[in-house]
């Protein structure tokens, strides 16, 4: 039975070039370089700069990430609501964006961009906050 109150889940396309040489180990930054609207380079990026304890930097990849998520879910027939899976690959570099950049807020104070990223991620796919770490 298809449920009528929500919009059917947003599936990014496949960016198997883009995802290959992700995949292969090439830098996130040649990636990021070569493909500038693939979110799951800038999320590896982000990820990278927390762990590095570099907060800014790890905003900047974040926020990159996630707009360019934005505009390929908007693309990709996503009106600002609904499921996005966290189990369809391509969306996965999206949703990572938006959980760095969660975090970075959260490191640089910034509460109301935290939540709102957070609520975010979980209305996405209740999926997504733990698979990121940020349940």
């Amino acid at each position: 039975m298809t449920n009528l109150l929500e919009p059917e889940p947003t599936r990014l396309p496949e960016r198997a070039d883009a995802q290959a040489a992700l995949d292969a180990g090439t830098d996130p930054t040649e990636v990021a370089a070569e493909h500038p609207d693939f979110s799951e380079a800038w999320a590896a990026l982000a990820e990278r700069s927390l762990e590095a304890g570099e907060t800014v930097a790890a905003y900047a990849y974040a926020r990159t990430g996630y707009h360019r998520g934005l505009d390929q879910l908007r693309r990709n027939g996503w009106k600002g609501f609904g499921p996005v899976p966290w189990n369809h690959r391509p969306n996965q570099g999206f949703l990572r964006s938006l959980a760095a950049l969660a975090k970075a807020a959260g490191r640089i104070g910034e509460a109301d961009e935290y939540e709102r990223c957070r609520t975010f991620l979980g209305d996405s796919d209740p999926a997504a906050p733990a698979a990121t770490g940020l349940s």
